[in-house]
């Protein structure tokens, strides 16, 4: 699906014209510029490589560099791909946010906030072992029984126990688009999307 790289500013609330208050998103969708165009015959697929926000030459590595300069642009911090683009890009040209403008709904992936190390209760939203009172000391929030004591004599993978919470790979599918703003490369969509303000994400049709 065509896309964009963006950054997410924060939240904020429109009126419907129901009169209803929604909560959104807004997302800095692009600029972006084409750095690599894929095709069938040299890469196996159509695709095109897409890169957002600049950075320095010194932070750059020299393979990255020759790639940026055979494309004729400036360094780009993040790279990603997009498929079925409907236009024919060509390397270098600017892919701005206006992409969207006839889009009813998008997808954003991003990366969830950290949480740390949780229990289950948190982590997977287990209820809890009984109640909390006769006599019950420290077990409230604890997970219960994790398996058999004799067979299988052993944990099957992917039990869900207590550990790293947060910090994974999220995508929301299909959110409303709200808003499409290209004098501020602005996108307005309904609801939250993962990540905290200024994470990177990438916006699909």
């Amino acid at each position: 699906m065509p896309g964009l790289i963006g950054k997410k500013i924060g939240m904020t609330s429109v009126f419907s014209a129901e009169g209803k208050n929604i909560p959104c998103t807004v997302i800095e969708a692009g600029p972006c510029v084409v750095t690599q165009v894929k095709t069938v015959e040299n890469d196996g697929y159509d695709a095109i490589q897409v890169g957002y926000m600049d950075k320095k030459d010194k932070h750059t590595t020299q393979p990255l560099q020759g790639h940026f300069k055979k494309a004729g642009v400036t360094p780009k911090r993040h790279l990603a791909e997009f498929k079925s683009f409907k236009e024919d890009y060509k390397l270098g040209d600017e892919l701005t946010v206006e992409l969207f403008a006839d889009s009813h709904y998008v997808d954003v992936v991003g990366t969830s906030k950290g949480k740390g190390f949780q229990g289950v209760m948190k982590r997977h939203g287990f209820s809890g072992v009984g109640e909390s009172t006769h006599g019950q000391k420290n077990r409230l929030r604890a997970p219960g029984s994790v398996g058999a004591s004799s067979t299988p004599s052993k944990l099957f993978k992917g039990l869900r126990m207590a550990g790293q919470d947060g910090n994974r790979r999220v995508t929301v599918q299909n959110l409303e688009v709200m808003k499409v703003m290209p004098e501020h490369n602005v996108l307005l969509v309904k609801g939250s999307v993962p990540g905290a303000k200024g994470a990177i994400l990438y916006i699909e049709d």
